[in-house]
């Protein structure tokens, strides 16, 4: 196994899949502009990505180890690639929803398979948390350069110029790329069906039912569904916010959404070496208290905002600067939680660990932008991101008990390879 063409193969795939996700934001703004729709209607792009996770996750997370990490990587870029073939050749709304339930299916794939794949690439807590840091911290490397990719594409003169759709072309290239890359990748997944498990459709099913009998993972789940509740509050409808509430052109409310995607990105990367002087829980709680406090002085900055003609990045309202900030204190939670558990659990229940997380972290997204979405159109944006205090305010309580059962999960348990 050549194990650094594997782990670059895996941060390029998790990278196209960055981009490919959190367009969402950038495409409902288009869509609303290009396609004429509302918003309730645009943040149904949501549901179909985070919605056809959830569905797959379920449905395939525990069979994987049967078919194959590696494989199943390279069918979800195939997947995804015809996709965005078809989005420039039949533009519309359909077209979106069938590309967003596209990549939902295929991220499904990926997503156990590069966490799974994790598992498999190291030896013990440490170095899962600094790989899983680092992938994680590209993934939004590739949420901030689509952002920016797709900004090239929209029209300032023009935003509903359907011209913006030959982007996809772009990403299909991406697609076709890396999935030669992870093609000619080796990753040798016997780890995964030690002692017995992961030999049959049997053993695969079991898997999951041994996961949901331990506490640890009832709780470890709640974190999960809190997190993306408020990461995809704001990375989706961040671009709206900066058009409607900052009055900023579309292609630069975009570009500052991408700040938003570089601060988590950020965040992660500084993760790697804080976690190396202080401890995970102390860090995680740091950090929700640092994003709870920046709400509450980022938002009163954005009332009264007023439109004006030429406005450029030197003279943008201050609020456009504060809220992508958040990001760095958002960036280390969801990769250090889903590391400290997927790490006190043995490797060949990673894969199972990994679907109910991808299961649970898809209906809190959806969950988060779906009431963003109707507290944005029935109160203002600035309503809808104070709404974030509520799930960052649950954060506190659920990691806690986190802490708590993964203190009670005995040592060496992570490493032994069979079931305790």
């Amino acid at each position: 196994m050549n194990r650094f063409r594997i782990i670059v193969a895996l941060a390029l795939i998790y990278m196209v899949f960055a981009i490919l996700l959190n367009s969402v934001g950038t495409v409902i703004l288009q869509s609303i502009a290009s396609f004429g729709i509302d918003k309730p209607e645009a943040s149904a792009l949501e549901r179909y990505k985070d919605l056809t996770i959830a569905v797959a996750s379920f449905a395939v997370a525990s069979f994987l180890p049967l078919m194959g990490y590696r494989r199943s990587m390279m069918l979800a870029l195939a997947i995804v690639g015809v996709a965005c073939v078809m989005m420039p050749l039949h533009p519309g709304f359909l077209t979106t929803r069938l590309l967003f339930a596209s990549v939902g299916f295929s991220f499904a794939l990926t997503k156990v398979g590069v966490y799974s794949s994790i598992g498999l690439l190291t030896a013990d807590k440490a170095a899962h948390g600094r790989l899983t840091n680092t992938i994680e911290g590209l993934f939004m490397v590739g949420v901030l350069g689509g952002n920016w990719l797709f900004s090239l594409y929209v029209d300032p003169a023009n935003p509903a110029d359907p011209a913006w759709l030959n982007v996809y072309w772009t990403l299909a290239g991406l697609c076709a790329v890396t999935l030669l890359l992870l093609a000619s990748a080796r990753l040798d997944e016997s780890a995964a069906h030690l002692h017995g498990h992961n030999r049959s459709s049997t053993d695969a099913m079991l898997e999951m039912a041994r996961l949901l009998a331990r506490p640890l993972v009832y709780v470890f789940l709640v974190s999960v569904f809190l997190y993306p509740m408020i990461e995809q509050s704001f990375g989706t409808w961040l671009p709206t916010f900066n058009n409607e509430v900052l009055k900023l052109p579309n292609a630069m409310s975009i570009q500052f959404a991408s700040i938003l995607a570089g601060m988590i990105g950020l965040g992660r990367f500084l993760a790697v070496l804080a976690l190396r002087r202080v401890h995970w829980y102390a860090l995680l709680n740091a950090c929700v208290i640092g994003m709870a406090a920046l709400v509450v002085v980022a938002l009163p900055l954005a009332h009264g905002v007023a439109a004006r003609p030429g406005v450029d990045w030197f003279h943008a309202p201050l609020a456009a600067y504060l809220i992508p900030l958040l990001g760095l204190l958002m960036g280390p939670i969801y990769p250090v939680i889903n590391s400290v558990s997927l790490s006190s659990l043995p490797k060949p229940m990673h894969a199972a660990m990994t679907g109910l997380i991808v299961v649970v972290s898809a209906l809190g997204g959806t969950t988060g932008s779906y009431v963003t979405a109707r507290v944005f159109a029935g109160f203002g944006g600035i309503h809808a991101f104070y709404f974030s205090l509520v799930p960052i305010s649950l954060m506190l309580v659920s990691l806690f008990f986190f802490k708590r059962k993964v203190d009670g999960v005995p040592p060496g348990v992570a490493m032994a390879g069979e079931t305790p």
